[in-house]
Order: C-alpha cells, then sequence, then structure tokens
C-alpha cells in the first residue's frame, strides 16, 4: 500500500503514555489533572477510594449526630487512633513483602506488661522499662526473621506461635492481678492523655510537610531536567505544597478551638512521615517494593533479600511494641486486656483499608494513617450512637471486605493495562 496512513510510523502504547506523561508533566496543573485520569482509569487509585470513604463516613455520622465533627470528639478519635495506627505501621512493612504478622497484638500486649512490671514493681525509671520494651520487640522480629530466612518457616506459622507465646508471657508477667496501674500525672500517661501542642507550635509544625513538598519537589524537578527527563512544573509544585498547607492549616485551627493538636498524635504523624521518606526516597524503600513484586528478580537485580526480609520483620515488631506503649500511656495501665480483642484484625485492617496490596510490592506509610482514621471513625461514630459493637465488627468487616476487593480489581486493570 502507498498511502500516507499506511508508511506513518506507528508507537507502541507504552511508548503514546510515556510520551503523555512528558507532555503533561510539562503542561502544569492541567496536565496532572489529565495524569491524574489517566492512572484512575488504569487502576492506579491510590488513596482515592478510602479518602472518598473516610469523607462519606464522617457526612453520615455527623447528620446522625452533630458531636461526631466538634473539636472535643475528633481530639479523643486522634488520641484513640495512636496505638493501633502506629502497629498498622509496622503491618505495611511486612504486607509490602506479601508476608503477614499475626502476633503484634500479642507483642504490644507484652511491651505494655515489660513496662508495668519494670516501671512500677522493680522501681525502673519510665524511660528505661520503655527501651527495654522497644528493644524486646526488636529481638522478636529478628527472631521471625531468622525462622523464616534461616529455617523457611512461613510467616502465618511463626508468628501465630508468637502470637499464643508472648500472650502467655504477657499473662505470666502480670500475675494473678492481671493490671498494674501506671502513675496518673506521670509524664508518659500525660503524654498519653492530656498533653497538646501550644497553638503556635501546632501551625509552625503543620506548616513544615508543605515546605518539605516544595523543597522535595522542586530537587527532584532539577535533577530530572538536569538528566534530559521530563519533570513537574513549579506551578504545579506550589499548588499542591498550597493545597496541603490550607488543609492542615485549617485542621490545627479547629483543634484549637478546644484543646488543640495532642503530642501523642503529632509522634504518630512524624512515625508516618519518616517511614514515608524511607519507603518512597530511599534505595532501602525501593528494594522493599521489588522483593515484594518479585523475590526472585530482585535477588538476581543484587537486592540482599534476607536483609530486606529482616528490616521488615524487625520494623514491624518495633512498631508493636510502640504501640504497646501508647496505649499504656492512653490508658493510664498494663493489664492483661492489652493487645488482645481486635487489635490485632484492626492493625491489619487498617493497612489494607488505607491502600496496601495484600499481594506484595504495593503499600504507604500513609495507608497506616488513613486506614486507622476509617477505622477509628467507625468506633468513635457507633459509641456516639450508642450502638451496639455487633455493627462496629460488621461494618470494620464490610469495609475492609471492599478494600481488598477494590484491590483485586485495580491490580487487574493494572495487569491489563500493561498487557495492552
Amino acid at each position: 500500500m502507498t498511502s500516507a496512513t499506511a508508511t506513518e510510523p506507528q508507537r507502541s502504547p507504552g511508548l503514546l503514555d510515556r510520551s503523555d506523561e512528558r507532555l503533561d508533566a510539562q503542561a502544569g496543573v492541567g496536565g496532572a489533572v489529565r495524569a491524574f485520569g489517566r492512572r484512575v482509569r488504569a487502576g492506579d487509585l491510590g488513596a482515592l477510594p478510602v479518602v472518598v470513604g473516610l469523607v462519606i463516613i464522617c457526612v453520615v455520622f455527623e447528620i446522625l449526630n452533630s458531636v461526631f465533627l466538634q473539636a472535643d470528639n475528633l481530639d479523643n478519635l486522634l488520641f484513640d487512633s495512636c496505638a493501633v495506627g502506629t502497629i498498622a505501621l509496622g503491618i505495611v512493612c511486612v504486607l509490602m513483602l506479601g508476608e503477614i504478622d499475626l502476633s503484634v497484638g500479642s507483642v504490644s500486649g507484652l511491651s505494655s506488661a515489660l513496662l508495668g512490671v519494670l516501671w512500677i514493681n522493680e522501681g525502673w525509671p519510665w524511660i528505661v522499662a520503655v527501651v527495654v520494651a522497644a528493644v524486646a520487640g526488636v529481638v522478636i522480629g529478628a527472631v521471625y526473621a531468622v525462622l523464616y530466612n534461616r529455617f523457611g518457616m512461613p510467616s502465618f506459622v511463626a508468628t501465630l506461635a508468637g502470637l499464643l507465646a508472648f500472650l502467655g508471657l504477657q499473662l505470666n508477667l502480670l500475675g494473678k492481678n492481671g493490671s498494674i496501674n501506671l502513675p496518673y500525672g506521670s509524664t508518659l500517661v500525660n503524654f498519653g492523655q492530656n498533653d497538646y501542642m501550644p497553638a503556635g507550635a501546632a501551625y509552625v509544625i503543620a506548616a513544615l510537610p508543605s515546605a518539605a513538598l516544595v523543597l522535595s519537589g522542586l530537587r527532584t524537578a532539577a535533577r530530572r531536567r538536569a538528566a534530559g527527563l521530563s519533570a513537574r512544573s513549579t506551578a504545579l509544585i506550589l499548588t499542591r505544597a498550597v493545597a496541603l498547607l490550607i488543609v492542615l492549616e485549617a485542621a490545627v485551627a479547629y483543634l484549637n478551638t478546644s484543646y488543640g493538636v495532642p503530642w501523642l498524635f503529632g509522634v504518630f504523624a512524624l512515625l508516618v512521615a519518616v517511614m514515608n521518606y524511607a519507603l518512597t526516597r530511599t534505595k532501602w524503600g525501593r528494594s522493599m517494593a521489588a522483593v515484594g513484586g518479585n523475590r526472585e528478580a530482585a535477588r538476581r537485580a543484587g537486592i540482599n533479600v534476607k536483609r530486606i526480609y529482616l528490616t521488615a520483620f524487625v520494623l514491624c515488631s518495633f512498631f508493636a511494641a510502640l504501640g504497646g506503649l501508647f496505649a499504656a500511656a492512653r490508658l493510664g495501665s498494663s493489664s492483661q486486656q492489652a493487645g488482645t480483642g481486635d487489635v490485632n484484625l484492626n492493625a491489619i485492617a487498617a493497612a489494607v483499608i488505607g491502600g496496601t496490596s495484600l499481594f506484595g510490592g504495593r503499600g504507604s506509610a500513609y495507608s497506616a494513617l488513613l486506614g486507622v482514621l476509617v477505622i477509628q471513625s467507625i468506633s468513635n461514630g457507633l459509641t456516639l450512637l450508642d450502638l451496639s459493637s455487633s455493627l462496629r465488627y460488621m461494618i470494620t468487616g464490610a469495609v475492609l471486605a471492599i478494600a481488598v476487593i477494590v484491590d483485586s480489581l485495580a491490580r487487574k486493570s493494572r495487569t491489563a493495562h500493561g498487557a495492552a
């Protein structure tokens, strides 16, 4: 054939997509909107479903009970989110590798028991007791990694054994009384119950993520342009930073109409930010995603797979122990009930609902934050309505099922889009 259409060079879908991405990156805010729409159509939903779900939950509970969005109630919600959210942050690490840790509840309960026994019964300084409890979490995670790397024991089996063993150790440490009250008014208990940021400090801290977004975005854009690659426009970077600044400052201003922003939540948010940087900006974070996506390919690429599993299990147990300490500070006691009940399931559900894939290879530190806010909002709202806790279990289970379905469908869509 001699027609012009027959002799035109044809671009593959992949080349077409990359060309469009370059154009969108240079087109500012409008290009970013087009790129976002294309990612959604390709199945890359990101945090969109959970953010939409959180907004719907808040609207529904506010309609049913106007107390829900009052600043006092939101303060309590933030306080109550920190312990399980911190545990969920560790769960994100193991889920990214396609593994699981069923013992996080027991590890958190054990750390709480160690705190009470060492601090109150043995008379150790509370800061030393906290360090020992956190180190215990690190040791437990290292043991899981050895069982997995050296003996090939599935994480499901190893952590299930740990769930039973550490629960038994927790009960043994606390003895017949079953509970140890922590001193009311102590530094640790005040931190978990009554400490709030000064208003000025809260505004300054809330501005830091926007400043970090600008600095990181401009530096990344400069490096990409120097390498001859497409980069986000300065206008887009500034627009995103200003939008984030407005949202965070407005939230702080509203919370400051009551007691303010809890320091406990500030520490949790800092942990999320640090882990997000580690997962997205470091070689370790890229290795985590690579191992979770394809372990054998990662090994052949030169990644120390065993070391990645070691760090993931250690971080998971460390965050579980830290979550147990937060829970003890919040409740003002170490008890046999700490870490039991639905702590395990809520931590895992928070990570999954927040957007971490059960299939491995995909996850975000912000999954823990978003997911625990969803779960705690459901719990808080039902409590305000004086409804049975059975409804909380059913609704949380339904939300978890929907999150897994969305993740599965998005995964299939990404696979189909890649094949096309």
